[in-house]
């Protein structure tokens, strides 16, 4: 039976989706698929950027330490940065320019001025090492990086052959890059585009990287059409809760206000977070480095009305001894997404900031971050699930094969989680087999993940066919980390598998069986692997096997078996 709370929220998203609205809903085809889309939304970002920068221009946007800059000065200097690049650069619709830096206030600035000049943003992982960072810049064939100080460092040890610009640099320190800094080359040019391209609903605009089961990271190729759709779709949802609080009683905040302490580089960070914000007018306080201290003390500065972060951030707002001294009165809703919640936590949450709307989100990097939602009273009644598909655009289906997905599996029965909307991206970069392995077709996108959908249409994710580990929000390759084990001359046997953890939800744990005759030492073997792997992906606890790892009849290693032992070791279990 529908709670009352999905009730509400129906109804009130029937009404803002009404057709002839401005989020008004009917179909389109797109890429052979008939789909839900809206049918007034802008035909791209520049648009998007356009109309929301404007409707939103002399309300503050970005705060950053005693730096505040209003959705105007965002978007000029955005607008400026756009004609840089192509009077300094030539950059050109469809050319990659990959951003590689923390959260700064110029992460979104360079996001904005790629977009609107029609060429494809390729955000990279900033914890990424100077290899993985090569990596993505030769895969995705960027023509030009724009990195921070730190990131610019990796790439002054590679021979990149993309134009390098800096920012929140020195100019000495650029100099011994030989890099140049963004603000010079701002300086040098003129303010505006001497020609703008036009740029079609279809036309590529994002490349994201997530790790997968292969190891090597793939670029998830995202649409100017599938960015806005995502962006609206989060809209939707936003303005039905507002409307059901006024309802209650609770007015809105004259302006939202978020603590941003999600990396921009993840999906979560750019589109429920950024590209809402933009459309609603949304203030964001960016925290350069996470730290549960400071973004209480900021949440109370700023009168912060939402707060999104994998589920170690919230559980660390809970711990932290002195959440009970500050003033959180303002906050609304606190938000979980790029990794599960553990059920345990919802009921303490609600309890730990009592009036605090405990949410929960689910979406992938190839959805652009929209699956299914969550929150309130129906995550506090069904805490281990994921939520409800997100309306109006997101279908989801459960599927026990491969290829094309099939009508769907009966409610409560487990298979491979498949999501259907325009919101996905169409495929991976230059990998065509992956891509027909993930999107089977008729808009489809197949997640890896294994779960049921119960009665109400609620889903719940129990397992991964892939073979990855989601610690604190980043997707780990287990192939990668056993790659990088047997590079030592005395491994002859490693498997690598995720391990319960109640702060990051998975940490890395390994088992390895040495060579006859060789001497390993864990701590030496953790020591080893540090030098190629980036730090989160490190084993936190490594085994030495006394004996050869238990094959299957396939003669590759049980890794299920090892994985339930060493799991229950790792928890104190006798085995």
């Amino acid at each position: 039976m529908k709670s009352a709370l999905d009730t509400a929220l129906d109804s009130v998203v029937e009404g803002i989706t009404a057709p002839g609205g401005q989020l008004g809903i009917g179909t389109a085809t797109v890429r052979g698929a008939v789909l839900p889309v809206f049918t007034a939304a802008p035909p791209s970002m520049r648009e998007y950027f356009a109309f929301f920068f404007t409707a939103n221009g002399p309300r503050e946007f970005l705060v950053f330490g005693e730096e505040r800059a209003t959705f105007a000065d965002v978007y000029a200097r955005g607008l400026k940065m756009a004609a840089m690049l192509q009077h300094r650069h030539g950059i050109a619709k469809g050319d990659r320019i990959a951003i590689a830096m923390r959260n700064y206030p110029e992460w979104i600035v360079v996001y904005v001025a790629i977009l609107h000049l029609g060429a494809v943003a390729v955000p990279m992982n900033a914890w990424w090492t100077a290899e993985e960072l090569d990596y993505g810049l030769k895969d995705s064939g960027a023509r030009m990086v724009i990195a921070d100080e730190e990131r610019a460092r990796r790439m002054a040890t590679l021979g990149c052959h993309a134009v390098v610009l800096t920012v929140r640099t020195s100019a000495d320190v650029a100099a011994g890059f030989g890099f140049a800094r963004v603000e010079d080359e701002v300086a040098a040019s003129p303010d505006t585009m001497w020609y703008q391209p036009e740029i079609a609903p279809e036309d590529d605009a994002t490349i994201m990287y997530t790790s997968g089961s292969t190891g090597s990271p793939k670029g998830a190729v995202s649409t100017h059409r599938a960015l806005v759709s995502g962006s609206m779709n989060y809209l939707v949802t936003g303005l039905a809760l507002l409307e059901l609080s006024a309802q209650a009683g609770a007015p809105p905040a004259d302006q939202q206000v978020m603590l941003l302490n999600v990396p921009l580089f993840h999906i979560t960070g750019s589109v429920p977070v950024l590209l809402v914000s933009i459309a609603i007018g949304r203030k964001m306080v960016i925290m350069h480095k996470w730290d549960a201290g400071e973004a209480l003390r900021l949440i109370e500065k700023e009168r912060a009305t939402y707060f999104v972060g994998v589920p170690t951030m919230s559980l660390e707002l809970m711990q932290h001894p002195d959440h009970d001294k500050y003033d959180l009165s303002s906050l609304v809703d606190i938000a979980s997404g790029g990794a599960p919640r553990p059920p345990e936590h919802v009921e303490r949450l609600a309890n730990t900031f009592v009036g605090k709307n405990p949410v929960q989100g689910y979406g992938l990097t190839e959805t652009n971050g929209v699956g299914a939602g969550n929150m309130r009273d129906n995550y506090r009644a069904k805490p281990a699930s994921t939520g409800r598909a997100a309306a109006p655009l997101v279908e989801l289906r459960i599927d026990a094969g491969d290829g094309p997905v099939g009508p769907g599996l009966p409610s409560g029965s487990v298979g491979e989680v498949c999501i259907r909307t325009v919101c996905n991206c169409r495929g991976y970069w230059n990998k065509p087999d992956a891509t027909l392995a993930a999107f089977p077709g008729d808009g489809w996108f197949r997640s890896g993940d294994l779960g049921y959908l119960d009665e109400e249409g609620y889903l719940f994710i129990v397992d991964r066919k892939k073979d990855i580990i989601i610690r604190g929000g980043e997707n780990i390759s287990c192939q990668e980390v056993e790659s990088a084990l047997y590079t030592h001359p005395a491994v002859a046997e490693a498997s690598v598998f995720g391990l319960p953890d109640e702060r990051l939800g998975e940490i890395v744990g390994a088992v390895v069986y040495v060579k006859p005759g060789a001497q390993l030492e864990p701590d030496a073997l953790h020591d080893f692997v540090a030098r190629d792997l980036s730090a989160f992906k490190v084993p936190a606890r490594i085994w030495i096997s006394a004996e050869q790892l238990p094959k299957l009849g396939s003669g590759k290693i049980d890794k299920v078996t090892l994985r339930t032992q060493y799991r229950a070791i790792h928890a104190g279990k006798a085995v």
